[in-house]
């Protein structure tokens, strides 16, 4: 073997060993709130917004990365960053509302676990989310990120495969598919679903999550080679994640958009009986598969949920996320129990899925803008900070998400 080939095994073996933060955070936006804007996507749009899904997966690459390179090159996560710099109120406001953000995540993850245990086991769907509750706080406060981290790429393998068996039992028009990827459509009174898609894959709390796990890992304390290859590897983990992510998302709209809009139903709204209706079409094991995947990412999404409120509030004091400490602890009990709270109030499920999703994309402009700040700024980054290029990039992005929520003031909700 030359040395070339040494040196291109080494790296591949090297990228597999730093596989993980992408992945944990990939879960963070495979999650119940996406099942329930995919499906209303798919029922009641067909294959035509399919370019939501591709051009949020774009933007949603662009950003962790560069939230990743914040974590990497400073030793802080986005949230302890913007304490650290920002001016204090607006830093507070900035944060609360990220938090808010988190809570509106969490709701929907504990509700989503909650629609599949009564589903499952026909449990109330009230009684269902405190016991999800209760799991997913166990699950918080008695395992390291480093246990949770292999658990939760167990569950994206697991839902990832229940996906693929769905998809490849029905009939998908990939013409219709192909053209929907790439063509933007904006459907009449669609909005709505639109940024409930965009909220669900570009999540705020993502962005804060992803960061305070790179910067837990110290790589900001070693050598500068060690440093620029992290740079390299993180990037390579961030899109291996996310085109997962992306696959996983769009199968949800195909299988929607297959299963009942082609069939002439009328758009899904409730995940309960999209299960169920998946049943004449797929067999008997269809509910079972599709409500077993729904408590994966519900328990699995609420964990990151968790950790991602964790990592916030701890910002807010300028502290890294350690369960150990009170603002963490404090963190995660304020993300998830106003977020419990909140199901008790709810009247549709369903359209609670859809709404949290739709607020975090109402959201996303703040935490994209403020992280370009960050990032951009050479007392922040040093000599790591945004290129001209990627500054131009990454405005484009906060500008189109920008006009993409004032396109749903506009037209309404």
């Amino acid at each position: 073997m030359n040395k070339n080939n040494r040196k291109e095994k080494k790296d591949n073996l090297n990228f597999l060993k730093f596989i993980g933060p992408g992945l944990l955070v990939t879960v963070g936006f495979i999650d119940p709130g996406n099942w329930a804007s995919n499906i209303a996507a798919g029922s009641g749009y067909g294959y035509t917004l399919l370019w939501m899904v591709t051009l949020s997966t774009v933007m949603l690459i662009i950003l962790q990365h560069n939230a990743a390179h914040l974590g990497i090159v400073t030793g802080l996560c986005l949230s302890e960053a913007a304490s650290r710099y920002i001016n204090r109120t607006l830093k507070n406001v900035i944060l609360v509302t990220a938090v808010a953000a988190a809570i509106a995540t969490a709701m929907a993850e504990i509700l989503g676990g909650a629609i599949a245990l009564q589903m499952l086991f026909h449990i109330p769907i009230k009684v269902g989310s405190m016991l999800i509750l209760v799991v997913v706080l166990f699950c918080e406060f008695t395992n390291a990120y480093k246990r949770i981290e292999k658990l939760i790429m167990l569950f994206v393998s697991l839902i990832g495969f229940c996906f693929l068996i769905e998809i490849c039992m029905v009939k998908i028009d990939w013409g219709a598919a192909a053209t929907g990827w790439v063509k933007p459509v904006f459907p009449s009174h669609a909005m709505p679903v639109i940024m409930s898609v965009l909220g669900a894959v570009v999540m705020p709390h993502n962005l804060f999550l992803h960061s305070e796990i790179i910067q837990s890992r110290k790589w900001n304390l070693k050598e500068e080679a060690v440093i620029q290859r992290q740079l390299k590897f993180e990037f390579k983990d961030t899109l291996f994640s996310m085109i997962i992510g992306w696959a996983i998302n769009s199968a949800m709209i195909l299988m929607a958009a297959a299963t009942f809009y082609q069939r002439g139903e009328n758009q899904v709204d409730d995940l309960t009986t999209a299960g169920n209706m998946l049943t004449p079409l797929l067999g008997n094991e269809a509910t079972v598969i599709f409500a077993i995947a729904l408590l994966l990412a519900g328990l699995s999404s609420s964990i990151t949920a968790g950790m991602a409120g964790g990592t916030i509030f701890s910002g807010i004091f300028n502290k890294p996320y350690d369960i150990a400490t009170k603002e963490t602890r404090q963190g995660v009990l304020i993300t998830m129990i106003p977020a419990a709270l909140i199901i008790l109030l709810i009247r549709s499920p369903f359209q609670g899925l859809i709404y949290s999703q739709m607020l975090l994309a109402v959201q996303l402009p703040i935490t994209i803008f403020t992280q370009i700040y960050l990032t951009s700024s050479k007392k922040v980054m040093g000599k790591y900070a945004n290129s001209t290029g990627l500054k131009m990039v990454l405005w484009a992005i906060a500008i189109v998400v920008t006009a993409l929520n004032i396109g749903l003031f506009v037209t309404g909700f």
